[in-house]
């Protein structure tokens, strides 16, 4: 069951819902309400479109109520000059404090992350997040140990063969070149079966870089890690990663740099003007 339900005192009986569901399975017509038909239930793709676009807050589903929602208006987003320096001032971050994150904001950013978009609204995305730096560098110690075994025993794939390198020289010089010396880490994975599940992590962790510098933190993409856990199953199961989940990993915590302006790359892309 689905719950939707309508507060026959609010609905203005605009037929917003029934117009905006992706679905096409709410019905209005004239002075009646929005209804879905209980054999049109299972099609619901659980989006609450008919809840977030409803003027008059009368349209309830999925057990949400309109109350409980944040109000929208046309000052509820940042403008595009906003975005756009945010965009440009954007940065990875390689570089970081000795200091765990604040584990609130944190929660806080998870939680708002489950809000990132997926594939037909699929949701099976799983968040793996390192929230203390003492669990991090257990991490870091089994990344090197397990990989300097992997490497004597030939199970490092080719593709990931320069690896060796940037192990040995994380080694010889103890700089931890692998985890940038971060407190912490987010995977971020989904099943295989899932619509569309390359697209789904990669939103997902485009979403938490930008709330995460929003926050103060910095962040970096980490294809090293996904690579270690390629090439190290032990640490899939440290993670509780099934070993078919599509995954990627990103690094955060309290930057130990500023960046005092933006770089000069708008011209860095080809844009081509499609004319059918």
């Amino acid at each position: 069951m689905i719950q939707f339900t309508v507060d026959e005192q609010r609905c203005t009986r605009c037929g917003q819902c029934a117009h905006d569901c992706p679905a096409g399975i709410i019905e209005q017509e004239g002075e009646a309400l929005p209804c879905i038909r209980p054999d049109q239930e299972e099609e619901c793709i659980q989006c609450q479109h008919c809840l977030a676009v409803c003027p008059s807050g009368a349209v309830s589903v999925l057990g949400r109520k309109p109350v409980d929602s944040l109000p929208l208006s046309h000052d509820s987003f940042p403008r595009f000059e906003d975005m756009a320096r945010f965009v440009r001032g954007r940065r990875s971050v390689r570089q970081y404090r000795n200091q765990n994150v604040d584990p609130a904001l944190i929660k806080q950013l998870l939680a708002t992350l489950a809000n990132a978009p997926t594939g037909v609204n699929r949701h099976e995305l799983t968040f793996r997040v390192i929230d203390d730096k003492v669990v991090m560098q257990r991490l870091r110690d089994k990344v090197y140990a397990g990989f300097a075994v992997a490497n004597a025993a030939r199970r490092v794939p080719e593709r990931f063969s320069y690896l060796e390198d940037l192990v040995k020289e994380s080694m010889d010089h103890q700089k931890d070149i692998i985890l940038r010396g971060a407190p912490h880490a987010l995977v971020v994975s989904a099943p295989p079966d899932a619509p569309c599940p390359n697209q789904d992590v990669t939103l997902a962790l485009a979403y938490f870089e930008l709330l995460a510098q929003s926050a103060g933190l910095g962040t970096v993409w980490c294809g090293l890690l996904w690579m270690v856990l390629e090439t190290l199953p032990e640490l899939k199961a440290d993670f509780g990663l099934p070993v078919d989940h599509i995954h990627y990993a990103m690094l955060f915590g309290y930057p130990a740099v500023r960046y005092a302006r933006t770089v000069q790359r708008d011209a860095a892309a080809q844009v081509y003007r499609v004319a059918l």
